[in-house]
């Protein structure tokens, strides 16, 4: 058998030509388009000091998911943004039309008007799950869903973060604490869609 397998190898080595395979650049925040005053540490998943950012890549899939452990405490907001979602002023995410935001409040802005609130407060170390399906985002807490949908949602957005005041975040793009719910996964970009 051994034999058979060497002649097989000597027949068709040219055939069979070692090709290596590109991978594609991980999801994380985008050092490119990030506020002036932010900081991104730990490859891109960690966003500290002042302002906002966004993750290399738009939500492209279906149903897309990622999640944020509170590291530290202070002032604070994830969610969506488009392009257009001004990620220099701190505490702006939530505050115009370009943008949706949890903030530390507990409560999800739009417009700078409140359209939901957690039933639970987030407290440091809680990890806070979102899930996006190009309508409507809602909103996990260590797992457990909080029944809070925001809908009518529509456009190219991305995941978008913003801290102040101490507040540090990170990020996971993949590799979840607590993992996606039924028909979710992770946030991947739009040419390994294909």
């Amino acid at each position: 058998m051994a034999s058979c397998a060497r002649c097989f190898r000597r027949m068709y080595r040219d055939q069979f030509a070692y090709q290596p395979v590109t991978l594609a650049p991980p999801v994380q925040l985008d050092n490119a388009t990030m506020g002036q005053g932010v900081v991104l540490v730990k490859n891109g998943r960690r966003i500290c000091g002042t302002g906002a950012a966004r993750a290399n890549c738009p939500v492209s899939q279906d149903k897309a998911y990622w999640e944020v452990k509170l590291q530290s405490c202070g002032s604070w907001g994830i969610g969506l943004g488009t392009v257009r979602c001004d990620l220099e002023s701190p505490n702006n995410l939530g505050s115009d039309a370009e943008s949706w935001a949890l903030r530390d409040d507990a409560a999800i802005y739009h417009g700078n008007q409140p359209v939901a609130k957690l039933p639970d407060p987030v407290q440091e170390g809680d990890v806070i799950g979102l899930t996006y399906d190009h309508v409507t985002l809602e909103v996990f807490l260590n797992g457990k869903p909080m029944h809070t949908p925001v809908t009518g949602i529509r456009g190219t957005v991305f995941p978008t973060f913003y801290v102040d005041d101490g507040a540090i975040l990170d990020c996971a793009f993949a590799a979840f604490a607590f993992g996606p719910p039924a028909g979710f996964r992770e946030l991947i970009k739009e040419k390994q869609l294909l």
